[in-house]
């Protein structure tokens, strides 16, 4: 084979993948987008194994969105936490002290939503 050859059924698979992804983003079932890939000229098997790559690929992607996600909420939600015990450790002797609840709560729900997306 060619590299002209080679370089365009790349080319092909390239333009398989990119069709069954949109169809995914679309909120397409795995059986429409096999059936749209079939009516496509791709046999039932490659059908299968393209859809079962890209369902792999998108919970690959939800899994490091989510620890990303848990990263930042437990560094959101501890920075809250310091702030808090820093200004009631230097108001102690009767100042006012700031209870950076903002934070905090953001930290959490950014945590658990992380915590949700991979599957914990």
């Amino acid at each position: 084979m060619s590299n002209a050859e080679a370089a365009s059924q790349e080319e092909m698979i390239q333009a398989v993948y990119h069709f069954a992804a949109e169809k995914m983003r679309d909120g397409a079932s795995n059986q429409e987008i096999q059936k749209a890939l079939m009516e496509q000229g791709v046999d039932e098997e490659s059908a299968g194994i393209i859809v079962t790559q890209l369902n792999e690929l998108r919970d690959q992607q939800a899994k490091e969105a989510g620890q990303k996600n848990m990263m930042f909420g437990a560094l959101w939600c501890i920075g809250g936490i310091v702030v808090t015990a820093l200004t009631y450790s230097a108001a102690s002797e009767g100042g006012s002290y700031v209870v950076a609840w903002g934070a905090i709560i953001f930290g959490a729900v950014q945590f658990f939503r992380g915590m949700f997306q991979t599957g914990m």
